[in-house]
């Protein structure tokens, strides 16, 4: 016949509680953060961790250059955007750093026209490849007659809307303190001279051009 003392089967129990316990626990297991190495001096080197930004996220810029941005839907414009505001994770790690820059292009698109955006600079000089776009700015439909000084004022004017604004009022000359982007205003200006009417597409860059990102994006965290 078995007898048991009373530490024995307390610590009988104690082990069938434990094992028990134990057995319900998932599995769990914890991968390190994925990092890259990079030397920053001979005997040295800077660990940066690396994330992803889906796509879909929104990146709010500026222009610099002027107040607004006048083309034809038909031209294209080379752009250097600014990053406006930091682009942070949910726990306020800065992704994107405010002051990047982004280049990129105006192009035609169904509609009026769109920026594409092509390289992101961070602002330490690091270069990498975007795919992001704004949405589509409509086109205008400018008649004869109408004044065009509220329209140009503080803005940059590609070629083909200058000579297109030009036929508008018979001047082939953009008013002073425009900038025209592009060759041939003066030959186009004089084709277009006495039209009745120009598409043009008006942009305010810091409401029309703030970007999407249309594929994810992998950058370094800060």
């Amino acid at each position: 016949m078995l007898t048991f003392k009373p530490w024995q089967t307390g610590t009988a129990f104690l082990m069938a509680l434990t094992i028990g316990t134990s057995a319900t626990l998932p599995m769990v297991m914890t991968a390190p953060a994925t990092a890259q190495v990079f030397p920053s001096s001979p005997g040295s080197s800077r660990i940066s961790d690396r994330t992803t930004i889906r796509a879909g996220a929104r990146i709010p810029v500026r222009y610099d250059e002027a107040e607004k941005i006048v083309i034809s839907p038909k031209e294209r414009m080379r752009l250097t955007l600014t990053v406006a505001a930091n682009i942070t994770n949910r726990n306020g790690t800065v992704l994107i750093p405010a002051g990047s820059l982004i280049e990129g292009e105006l192009v035609p698109a169904d509609g009026g026209s769109q920026f594409i955006a092509r390289n992101l600079i961070i602002d330490d000089g690091r270069r990498q490849s975007i795919d992001a776009s704004s949405d589509v700015i409509e086109t205008t439909q400018l008649r004869r007659g109408v004044s065009t000084g509220s329209i140009l004022k503080g803005a940059v004017v590609g070629a083909a809307a200058g000579a297109a604004l030009g036929g508008l009022t018979g001047n082939r000359r953009i008013s002073t303190g425009e900038v025209l982007i592009g060759t041939g205003v003066g030959a186009a200006g004089g084709a277009a001279l006495g039209r009745k009417k120009a598409d043009v597409v008006v942009i305010n860059p810091d409401t029309d051009l703030d970007l999407i990102l249309d594929s994810s994006l992998t950058v370094d965290r800060y």
